[in-house]
């Protein structure tokens, strides 16, 4: 077990790789970045048996994809944090030349990424064709998923979700970010999801509800529960309830940081409210 303490330490400082990323170069998705901070963090920190060298293969170890691949400054930082590369490279985030797209890709041979994400919809099909390759392969490890809301509104997400029941791919976690907020507004007035429990039930799954999901311990104890459902049938869905903006106050619960940077003055509060605890890059 990880120290609860150094896991939000780490959350704090991921927050201002951030906010500091965007800010740089005046660009990127801060909103969903932060909201899903306490998530990317216990993942990769507590709950994935996984290795920083790297081998695109992932053979014997748990799998990440993340579907909704915007949100690439949280995702970016974590890996690093996590030794998949240099912190350092984090003040290359969106440059000419970088390896840190704006959206992950796999041509730039960053560590950590397994495929390329931004076109919504499409991470829950790869990660349902990595799960099935690892029963084929006898290989016992975990196939995680990240997906926001809104993209929920994909039809592919539908039709993966029948194909991932229907063929018992029990070795699948996926989790929703369920922060209410899209980038056109709120995704009660873009598109209504209505009951995603009793959707995802319908469709063959087994459902885990996480109301604080920007509390690491709720995430630890969330993510425990949808371990212990996984080998018995079905998939596995975590409804991951978090506010978007999370932890700079000026930013949370609104869809307009969606996909907006902050200015000098606002990264400043921001960075006040988040103090560094572990060096900034």
């Amino acid at each position: 077990m990880a120290d609860t303490q150094h896991l939000k330490d780490l959350v704090t400082q991921v927050r201002r790789d951030i906010v500091r990323q965007v800010h740089a170069v005046s660009s990127g998705h801060p909103g969903g970045s932060l909201g899903c901070t306490e998530f990317l963090v216990t993942l990769y920190n507590e709950v994935m048996d996984h290795d920083p060298s790297f081998n695109m293969d992932g053979i014997n170890e748990d799998l990440f994809f993340l579907s909704n691949g915007h949100i690439s400054p949280v995702f970016y930082s974590v890996l690093a944090r996590a030794g998949y590369f240099p912190v350092s490279e984090l003040s290359t985030f969106r440059k000419l030349n970088t390896r840190l797209q704006g959206h992950p890709t796999t041509h730039e041979g960053l560590p950590g990424v397994r495929i390329a994400s931004g076109s919504l919809g499409q991470g829950m099909s790869v990660a349902i064709g990595a799960a099935q390759v690892k029963k084929l392969n006898g290989d016992d490890k975990t196939v995680f998923t990240l997906h926001g809301d809104g993209e929920l509104q994909e039809g592919q997400i539908w039709e993966a979700a029948m194909y991932a029941s229907a063929n018992k791919v029990d070795n699948l976690i996926s989790t929703i970010d369920v922060n209410g907020q899209q980038i056109d507004g709120s995704t009660e007035q873009v598109l209504a999801l209505g009951d995603l429990r009793n959707k995802f039930e319908a469709f063959g799954w087994d459902v885990i509800t996480v109301q604080k999901g920007n509390d690491v311990d709720a995430i630890i104890t969330g993510m425990k529960e949808a371990m212990n459902l996984t080998r018995k049938g079905k998939p596995v869905c975590i409804l991951l309830h978090t506010e978007m903006g999370n932890g700079i106050d000026f930013m949370m619960g609104s869809h307009a940081w969606h996909g907006i940077a902050p200015n000098d003055e606002q990264l400043a509060e921001a960075l006040r409210q988040n103090p560094e605890t572990l060096g900034d890059y």
